[in-house]
């Protein structure tokens, strides 16, 4: 709990720093506050702390998946520096938004309560619906916070109503209070309730834009600024199956074998449709929003094979999975200021022209792919081994071809780095808060997948 007051106070400071004109104490304040918040997550393991007559709960569940978010959120502040600043003179919105759309993640991660979990939504999604449209002169960025607003508009309505069909069978909105009246209910379940439990399927859904509900997440991700859509990608997508699998966990995975089929086929579609469309592209952006959807398509196979190992199979692959979208996402913003363009040419020559920032962008591929001795490798073995598990044979069999697939659009970056003639000869350099980042996720990136029991010990 002292984390979200610490970054909620954080986000304030942050804004008076704005308007005093404090901008060179805006990135340090923000990270300094930030490790603050960790710190304070991590002083609280192996304790089950409740908070509001049970509506949070801070247990090594929480703390976990907060930390990892927290984490993330600095990488990305770190790399943002002299980002903002071509955008607007305004820094202080940019990362005090950020900062409440962390506040609602954390919400999400810790809620013991429905009506907390649509609190926590509501929090980030709010704030990310300004973020993807703050430039305020770009039509892409517009469009982008218009989609996603009327999308999330929806998604949040299914939400809201799905939760209130649950409360009135079960009378509580208490996650283990509901989970004791379905086991008091002797199977004998008002058919409403199924719907709402479809309800609550929908709006997460869209979160974690899984196919048929992913229609949104190119055209956003590719109109919102760069460093949000990999906020986007990473903490939002991260808090959203952090949420996803608590309520599944704790409440419905009783009912299991009611959910099944339909998890089952939108695992698939999901896998198969960001997989095949990731294909087509030309974008390096629009690409990376087509196989964000497919890694939501692997990480759902963790919660239709629901069990003790669940969890942690998810933290595992979005753990590999931020840790290279923000190495991915880091690179090309310096690729695309260089060069002026977002396409598969735009790196081309790479290798050449700077042989550590694309030794840097192959690991991160190749972690994305699944390639062994990478952080992504272990969290594709660990989603499937847990699949396995709970003899789902077809369906890992059917999620191993198209990671294959998923090989070759992963593949295009490095030919076009190594194979080709660059567009541009001039010099890309990255240094500073960069060429740090770049650092720790490339190494991380490696390290993790060679030693993967450093994460996998926390559950």
């Amino acid at each position: 709990m002292n984390s979200i007051i610490i970054i909620t106070i954080l986000a304030v400071v942050l804004l008076f720093l704005g308007v005093y004109k404090k901008a060179s104490a805006l990135l340090p304040v923000a990270v300094i506050g930030l490790l603050g918040a960790l710190a304070s997550q991590i002083a609280t393991w192996n304790t089950n702390l409740y908070y509001f007559n049970q509506m949070v709960l801070f247990d090594n569940f929480s703390i976990v998946f907060s930390s990892l978010t927290i984490i993330t959120t600095i990488l990305i502040i770190i790399l943002s520096k002299g980002y903002f600043e071509k955008i607007s003179n305004d820094v202080a919105e940019y990362l005090a938004l950020i900062l409440f759309a962390l506040v609602g993640v954390l919400c999400m991660v810790s809620f013991q309560n429905l009506t907390m979990l649509f609190i926590g939504v509501e929090i980030m999604s709010i704030s990310m619906y300004a973020l993807a449209g703050i430039r305020k002169k770009d039509l892409a960025s517009n469009e982008a916070a218009l989609k996603y607003f009327l999308m999330g508009s929806f998604a949040t309505a299914f939400l809201m109503f799905g939760i209130a069909l649950i409360y009135g069978f079960t009378g509580t909105f208490n996650l283990d209070q509901i989970a004791a009246a379905i086991g008091m209910s002797n199977g004998v379940i008002a058919p409403l309730f199924y719907t709402g439990i479809l309800f609550i399927l929908v709006g997460m859904l869209f979160k974690i834009s899984a196919a048929p509900f992913h229609f949104w997440a190119p055209d956003v991700y590719e109109g919102a600024p760069s460093l949000i859509t990999l906020f986007m990608s990473t903490v939002v997508k991260t808090a959203s199956f952090a949420a996803f699998i608590r309520l599944f966990i704790t409440c419905f995975a009783s009912l299991s074998t009611y959910l099944t089929p339909t998890l089952w086929i939108i695992s698939l579609l999901t896998i198969s449709i960001g997989n095949l469309s990731a294909l087509k592209q030309h974008s390096f952006k629009r690409m990376l929003a087509y196989s964000s959807i497919s890694h939501a398509g692997y990480m759902l196979l963790a919660i239709l094979a629901i069990g003790p190992n669940s969890s942690k199979a998810i933290f595992l692959y979005a753990s590999a999975y931020s840790i290279a979208s923000i190495t991915a996402f880091a690179i090309f913003i310096k690729v695309k200021e260089i060069v002026k363009s977002d396409s598969f040419e735009a790196f081309n020559g790479l290798g050449k022209r700077n042989p550590g920032m694309a030794l840097a962008l192959t690991i991160a591929m190749c972690s994305l792919a699944g390639i062994p001795l990478t952080a992504g490798f272990f969290g594709k073995f660990y989603i499937f081994t847990n699949a396995m598990a709970q003899n789902y044979y077809g369906l890992v069999l059917l999620a191993i071809i198209n990671a294959v697939i998923g090989i070759w659009y992963y593949f295009k970056v490095i030919i076009a780095m190594y194979m080709k003639q660059s567009l541009d000869n001039s010099p890309i350099d990255a240094r500073g808060n960069m060429a740090l980042v770049l650092f720790i996720t490339t190494m991380a990136t490696i390290i993790l997948g060679i030693f993967p029991s450093i994460l996998s010990t926390l559950f």
